[in-house]
């Protein structure tokens, strides 16, 4: 706990400090920036015309950070011995494993409150020699160790790739073994390319949307939303619906908040949908009813709303927003 704490004290002294020099293109752990931003920048890039787009992440980032790569940026900024001193001594603490402490000569302590502050520090070496030397191949996006290149062509995308693994190298990374790809594809993540109706010219043009990668699946698929709906199971028909649906909201309301930005109308009334449908068959069990397609002639949407069950249907956000506090 002693720790941590002074890891967070360290943590508000320095960030001040490096947060001048950090790029605009690093999105990840800084003050008001978040998730949401980086991905709007990449879809406002790629409406520019980047068909193509390098999508990886660092290999074992933060366990495999060269040490003196790491303090040499610092000490480029900081110039007290006694910072440096305690920032080389949790660096070099070692690993407690099964009653035993194992030094290692990279990495920085695994889930510190300072570990996302020394990464942006070290990586902000790839995104000040992309600026130098790589902006003619695509725009850099980076959240953390996670980033994107947003190129042209796939020979741009190629070449981007063996850029930033020669510039990882030098600070002891490697790059997770990947290919560069369109959008649209199935790699593209939290982006998709649809078509535009034909009022708007039925052109193709990137926008945000709630993908597989993200939702885990269909609507119908329960592990997006956990153990919430989970607690819609017949083995808790001994509670009332009331708990039911408070805990429910609670998973819905913060899932809902974080993921309204994009393109997330259709598959929020999905979901809407499944989770009537869910509470509807929970009190079928319940009062001993025979639950059959009919349903909804019983277990109406003003029953639902009576319950007061959080609706995600309406609640879809334009723009980014700030990660919340």
């Amino acid at each position: 706990m002693r720790d941590r704490v002074a890891m967070t004290a360290a943590k508000l002294v320095l960030e001040p400090v490096f947060e001048a020099d950090l790029l605009p293109v690093s999105f990840g752990f800084r003050p008001r920036r978040s998730a949401h931003q980086a991905c709007d920048a990449i879809r406002a890039e790629a409406n520019r015309g980047a068909d193509w787009g390098l999508d990886a992440d660092v290999r074992d980032c933060f366990g495999s950070i060269d040490h003196d790569a790491l303090l040499g940026q610092v000490a480029r900024r900081v110039a007290d011995r006694r910072m440096l001193k305690l920032l080389r001594c949790w660096l070099r603490v070692g690993v407690l494993e099964d009653g035993v402490t194992t030094e290692t000569g990279s990495g920085t302590p695994q889930g510190s409150p300072i570990s996302p502050l020394l990464a942006n520090i070290a990586l902000h070496v790839l995104d000040a020699e992309w600026t130098r030397g790589g902006r003619s191949l695509g725009v850099l996006i980076r959240y953390c160790d996670d980033f994107v290149i947003l190129c042209r062509t796939r020979p741009q995308a190629e070449q981007a790739r063996r850029l930033v693994a020669e510039i990882l190298a030098t600070l002891g990374l490697h790059l997770h073994p990947t290919r560069p790809g369109s959008w649209g594809s199935p790699r593209a993540g939290r982006v998709r390319l649809p078509r535009l109706p034909p009022s708007q010219g039925g052109v193709l043009a990137l926008a945000r949307a709630l993908l597989p990668a993200t939702m885990a699946g269909h609507p119908r698929d329960e592990r997006h939303l956990g153990q919430a709906l989970g607690g819609t199971d017949r083995r808790f028909v001994g509670h009332g619906l009331a708990w039911i649906v408070a805990n429910l909201n609670r998973v819905l309301r913060g899932w809902g908040v974080y993921f309204r930005h994009g393109n997330a109308a259709r598959k929020f009334a999905g979901i809407d949908s499944y989770v009537h449908e869910r509470l509807a068959i929970f009190a079928s069990i319940k009062h001993g009813l025979r639950y059959h397609r009919n349903w909804t002639r019983r277990f109406t949407w003003a029953w639902r709303q009576g319950l007061g069950v959080y609706r995600l249907s309406g609640r879809v956000r334009s723009g980014a927003a700030h990660a919340l506090r």
